[in-house]
């Protein structure tokens, strides 16, 4: 039968034992991982040692994770911004070797040993149980590490830049990225100039360097804002400088990952017919606002999420293979900025709030 024939080819690659204390699997029965069983700030944060290895059913397998990523949706799950049933395991974005599989998996070409990267729930474990249909193949040349930063960050800059603005931006006019200096934005202000968009970016002094290298045509540089994770946006007229910038036409789309404190800004830089796409949280949600005050402008607005620019498995895959190709021709470039052992499970949330990061921040696991 096919379960047999694929549990002959597991027995053969050493992924079924009955013994040496493992429980038919070739692995422990138990593995560390993350749970959130109260939400709550960074302590929220427990790291169990004998949490059990999830049993994969049929189109899933069990990825043994090497790395899991760090992202902003990850705080907003742990504070409760973002309801999910307690407990949980937290992350949604990881990376590593394909441990179990199962039949239907198998049809779909995925096997044992297979190096892939995936956005489901749990990845803050040593083990992750993801559907087949997630999985999405990490090509020769492009590192684990790498194709686990791109899988939430570079997906969502990828949806960002080509899809989420419905089209009301052409190649050669102004699109507005904020917070460029770090994270998502840096793989959306990269990748809106290889969509042939003229980019202004916003950066703290702090994270500068970083914003320069990725070939913004205009960047406008704010203060640090003390103890967070965004740049001070009282510090600078980013409205006026924009319209200086674009000759008074503004842009027409801006990219949004700031929240409560550029809404503001971001709906008075926008062009006539422009669009501001909201996708983020990281000063706070943006607040409820009357439709009419888009009149002046004819303006457009948004607030879109991944999961519904990766629909089916044939959008997922077109979109990281576009990724991993600009990767592999060094069109893209991508910064990890620090690894946190999962044991430090608070401390790499704590960094990332911080607004330290200067990109993607990992748990090496």
């Amino acid at each position: 039968t096919r379960t047999a024939t694929a549990s002959l080819r597991l027995a053969r690659r050493g992924v079924l034992s009955k013994s040496n204390g493992h429980i038919g699997r070739g692995f422990a029965s138990t593995m560390r991982a993350v749970v959130v069983h109260e939400t709550g700030d960074a302590g929220a944060l427990t790291v169990e040692k004998e949490y059990a290895v999830p049993k994969i059913s049929d189109g899933q397998v069990l990825v043994k994770n090497s790395f899991a990523g760090i992202n902003f949706i990850d705080t907003y799950h742990r504070k409760g911004l973002y309801p999910r049933d307690l407990p949980f395991i937290g992350g949604q974005e990881g990376g590593g070797v394909v441990a179990e599989t199962t039949p239907a998996a198998e049809a779909a070409g995925i096997s044992v040993g297979d190096r892939v990267a995936y956005s489901v729930f749990g990845s803050y474990a040593e083990y992750t149980a993801v559907p087949a249909a997630k999985i999405l193949p990490v090509p020769d040349g492009v590192g684990v590490d790498v194709a686990t930063s791109c899988v939430v960050q570079g997906m969502t800059a990828h949806y960002l830049v080509t899809d989420a603005h419905a089209q009301l931006i052409k190649p050669g006019e102004w699109m507005l990225i904020h917070g460029v200096g770090g994270g998502t934005c840096q793989w959306a202000a990269q990748m809106a100039k290889l969509r042939g968009y003229k980019v202004i970016g916003t950066c703290s002094k702090g994270k500068e360097g970083v914003a320069r290298a990725l070939g913004c045509d205009e960047l406008i540089v704010l203060d640090e804002a003390e103890g967070a994770s965004y740049e001070d946006y009282e510090s600078v007229d980013v409205v006026k400088r924009v319209m200086e910038v674009t000759d008074g036409v503004g842009c027409k789309a801006v990219i949004d990952g700031i929240g409560l404190s550029t809404v503001d800004i971001s709906i008075g830089s926008l062009a006539r017919r422009g669009i501001f796409v909201s996708f983020g949280n990281a000063s706070g949600a943006v607040p409820a606002f009357p439709v009419l005050r888009l009149i002046g402008k004819s303006a457009f607005v948004t607030r879109p999420k991944l999961l519904d620019y990766t629909v089916d498995r044939a959008e997922l895959l077109s979109r990281a293979e576009e990724i991993f190709g600009w990767l592999k021709e060094g069109k893209l470039n991508v910064s990890v900025d620090t690894t946190f052992p999962l044991d430090e499970a608070p401390e790499g949330h704590k960094y990332l709030e911080s607004g330290a990061s200067k990109g993607k921040v990992l748990y090496e696991i």
